[in-house]
């Protein structure tokens, strides 16, 4: 497949939070304890709509927001259609945004005029959102693009979120929540050689849209440029600030996303307005999820910028370094939190060897268990199964080995899977494979449990966690080709100095 890769600009998905009803209903369903057991799980691929490729917006920032718990995927799926010369999904394919559900791939249309669009987020109650072109060119960049407009659908409509009433040609959602709160990122016409969003040139802003009105809600304290990235269902929303004009290199080398200058992460909400969550005394924090309790989890600097450290931010409490004590460890890029407040991250270790974490509070204190090597986790749900990938797409639960995925799935499913996205209350799972043609394709993973009976395919056998561990270890590793191009179109479309990469 010919290709074109770019460079990420910050595109996030967003958390759309656990209503609570939902949450301790979902708690109830939750996987039952087998201590040492997995179960498998069932292969279901949505397909594309005639094109080659299918992909989910998915981390490192922030954690993957494309999978409810009513078992509802949203991503993006290529047609036969071309889109050049914007090519936006890695190739020159158009693409639609779709929603898979009861095993139902629903197109979900795009813009009048535009070539492609996406779902980044699903709330509970299943809004989602995510952009959109609309086939008119956009005057600022200095190549070939779009004018990207964030989109709502919720109820079977599709509403145009628009842009900035400042001006501007771009909008960008990362997220919903189920009362119709959408936040993102806009470009207004102010000259910015350090936009957020690298090729525009132009003031990066954070959005928040509600009722037909975008709001611009401003920065921290001295800064220019701003994204929000997260929503929760009491409508507080997180995300990234500059606050001066001092360069971090820290911050502008975490996988080339456009924080050139110091940044610092934000909490908003209607009635306080944006707050300042602190860093651990670097030039970089970095808000990465988002729960219902509005505690805040990411990465921060520590002083002189020599590592990244996880942090837990609570209302109260202020932040608090994970990795504290640990100066010679960094945390790797992604750090997530369930609804009940566990935490799961990355370490690098002074062997630069990677773990998964878990960090629980007892007793005022965050406490850790480490999980498995080499491997960074993406998700973890209310009944702390995590996933992650590295070496493997793995499965974690019940204190037993990490499992590689490809180990539980049916072995004719024709899908060799490389990336993990989410893990929603039920025990789904979104990801991300590759197929014979080194075509990349978003799947659904369903377990054949007890909350999922007459699944069909379905193989209701336990696996033996020793047993499917030494299968894993056994296993040859299989490099992700899908890595950097099935998450998101638009992220993928930039160089960070607005030039186009060579084919891969």
């Amino acid at each position: 497949m010919n290709s074109k890769t770019w460079t990420r600009i910050i595109a996030p998905a967003l958390l759309a939070a656990l209503a609570i009803p939902v949450q301790l209903a979902a708690q109830d369903a939750a996987k039952p304890h087998h201590p040492h057991q997995y179960h498998h799980y069932q292969l279901v691929n949505p397909g594309t709509f005639g094109g080659p490729d299918s992909g989910l917006q998915l981390p490192p920032l922030p954690r993957a927001g494309v999978l409810n718990n009513r078992g509802t995927l949203v991503g993006w799926a290529n047609t036969p259609a071309s889109d050049y010369p914007y090519c936006g999904f890695g190739n020159c394919y158009a693409g639609d945004a779709f929603q898979l559900q009861d095993g139902v791939t629903t197109d979900l249309g795009r813009l009048p005029g535009g070539f492609d669009s996406q779902v980044n987020w699903i709330s509970e109650s299943g809004a989602m959102t995510g952009p959109g072109d609309n086939g008119q060119p956009d005057p600022l960049p200095p190549f070939p693009l779009p004018q990207i407009h964030a989109i709502l659908w919720d109820h079977g409509s599709m509403t145009d979120l628009g842009t900035l009433p400042e001006g501007g040609y771009f909008s960008y959602s990362n997220g919903v929540n189920s009362r119709g709160e959408v936040v993102g990122s806009a470009q207004n016409t102010v000259p910015d050689p350090n936009s957020m969003i690298p090729g525009y040139g132009t003031q990066t802003r954070a959005f928040y849209w509600k009722d037909g009105v975008m709001q611009d809600i401003g920065t921290l304290p001295g800064g220019t440029d701003a994204q929000a990235s997260l929503i929760n269902e009491r409508g507080q929303v997180a995300g990234w600030s500059y606050t001066n004009s001092t360069p971090s290199a820290i911050c502008a080398g975490f996988y080339n996303y456009g924080f050139f200058l110091t940044t610092s992460s934000f909490i908003w909400d209607k009635e306080n307005g944006m707050r300042d969550i602190g860093g651990l005394g670097g030039t970089c924090t970095l808000a990465i999820d988002l729960n219902n309790r509005g505690q805040v989890v990411g990465l921060s600097a520590i002083p002189g910028d020599v590592n990244l450290h996880p942090f837990v931010w609570e209302a109260g409490n202020g932040m608090t370094d994970l990795l504290a004590g640990s100066p010679g460890a960094t945390a790797y890029w992604q750090v997530t939190i369930n609804q009940n407040g566990v935490v799961a991250s990355g370490e690098q270790d002074a062997s630069q060897r990677w773990h998964s974490l878990l960090w629980r509070k007892t007793g005022g204190k965050w406490k850790k268990m480490d999980i498995g090597f080499d491997s960074v986790p993406t998700s973890i749900n209310a009944s702390e199964q995590v996933i992650g990938y590295g070496n493997i797409p793995f499965l974690w639960e019940d204190g037993g080995p990490m499992v590689d995925l490809n180990t539980l799935v049916p072995p004719n499913s024709g899908i060799q899977l490389n990336e993990t996205g989410q893990i929603n209350d039920h025990g789904e799972i979104s990801a991300i494979g590759v197929d014979a043609n080194n075509n990349y394709h978003a799947v659904l993973l369903i377990p054949c449990d007890e909350n999922h009976p007459g699944v069909e395919g379905c193989d209701y056998s336990m696996v033996d966690a020793a047993s499917a561990a030494a299968q894993s270890a056994a296993r040859p590793y299989v490099p992700s080709t899908t890595q950097n191009l099935s998450r998101s179109r638009w992220s993928n479309r930039y160089h960070i100095n607005g030039q186009q990469s060579p084919d891969r």
